[in-house]
């Protein structure tokens, strides 16, 4: 399995109500490349199997959404339960670790 189907693997394991910051993504495949989980994300061949609007920066700030934009990102993480403020997500509340 190369390592973009990892990352795709790794975000669909997040649940439903909780994101990941492109940092933690990368981490939870070993590595430290936020820009390549970035690009996985803008070339996401299935969206709907792999949820990349559920990917946000560690800061909690929503980011891009290449499908919609990030109005689009706010309705479908709202539709999850995530409370959003301001374009930013509460990432102690919400924010989803791999252990």
């Amino acid at each position: 399995m190369d390592l973009r189907e990892k990352i795709y693997q790794n975000l669909r394991k997040v649940p439903k109500g909780k994101v990941i910051s492109y940092k933690e993504l990368g981490k939870s495949v070993g590595i430290n490349a936020s820009r390549f989980v970035g690009t996985c994300m803008r070339t996401n061949p299935d969206p709907v199997k792999t949820p990349c609007y559920k990917v946000v920066l560690s800061s909690g700030k929503i980011g891009n959404y290449s499908s919609g934009g990030s109005k689009a990102k706010i309705k479908k993480l709202k539709n999850d339960g995530i409370e959003v403020i301001n374009g930013k997500i509460n990432m102690e509340k919400d924010g989803y670790v791999f252990s």
